[in-house]
């Protein structure tokens, strides 16, 4: 269950995004997840600051968004007028860009800072259903090239002093992201093989006690049942790896039901 917010601790949370901006237009196929994402802020509590590993931005190292202001970045296609007017006037954190940017330098791991790229939506869709009021400020961090499951750990790793803050760490993935088998027609299909996948990510990820344990079976997840119908490319399950790197323990399942016609899931630590 996630807890309400303690003043000194932060959390960490994994979720399935959604498709594209049809979320904050009431789309019926994501009703499920609207309802799951505006509750959050209630049992989350208001955090500090919010970090988000976006499956949408990948760079040749970890790259950390530290502008003041960030505009937004409309990286879709194909949707309605008013999906490319959103406005959402999300605060940056140039100092704790500055923080993690030296957490990483001691963790051994090179990065950069970007000061022009935008919020990309897999951080403003669900922030805007979690957090409408869009005063906390934010910082986004790239995927890395490759998209190696290890490196994505040992990113996450890399962080974990921020768990003593009271922030608020964002995985935004899909942890379906088979673009051919979604429906907007349908509440649920059935679907034995992302059955099998869903099943074992809440087996890795809640039920086993060993973190060594866990890591392992994340850093093999492409040997899960079912993983490769359920992620040609993994740039959606990887910030799950981030999550646990940070974590280092057992999750808790905290959503498990339909999005476009599929089964999705998402995590929380605290």
């Amino acid at each position: 269950m996630i807890r309400t917010a303690e003043a000194d601790k932060g959390s960490v949370l994994y979720v399935s995004h959604g498709g594209g901006p049809l979320p904050l237009f009431g789309d019926p196929g994501h009703a499920k997840m609207i309802d799951f994402m505006r509750g959050l802020s209630g049992k989350i509590g208001k955090p500090d600051a919010i970090l988000v590993f976006s499956a949408h931005w990948e760079e040749s190292v970890p790259t950390i968004l530290g502008t003041a202001n960030p505009p937004l970045l409309y990286d879709y296609y194909g949707f309605p007028d008013e999906a490319y007017s959103l406005q959402y006037a999300l605060p940056g954190n140039p100092e704790l860009a500055r923080r993690i940017h030296a957490m990483f330098s001691d963790a051994g791991i090179d990065s950069k800072i970007d000061t022009v790229r935008g919020f990309d939506h897999g951080v403003f869709v669900p922030l805007m259903l979690m957090h409408p009021e869009g005063t906390i400020p934010t910082i986004q961090i790239s995927l890395i090239k490759g998209l190696n499951p290890a490196r994505h750990i040992a990113m996450g790793k890399a962080l974990k002093g921020l768990l003593q803050e009271n922030i608020l760490v964002i995985g935004s993935g899909f942890s379906f992201h088979n673009m051919r088998q979604f429906s907007r027609n349908a509440g649920s299909i059935a679907d034995p093989k992302n059955n099998l996948f869903q099943d074992s990510l809440i087996e890795y990820c809640t039920k086993r006690t060993s973190a060594k344990d866990i890591e392992a079976g994340l850093a093999g997840w492409e040997h899960i049942p079912g993983a490769r119908y359920c992620h040609p490319r993994e740039e959606h399950v990887l910030p799950l790896h981030v999550c646990f790197g940070l974590a280092q323990k057992p999750g808790t399942l905290v959503f498990d039901d339909y999005i476009l016609g599929k089964r999705a899931v998402a995590f929380s630590w605290d």
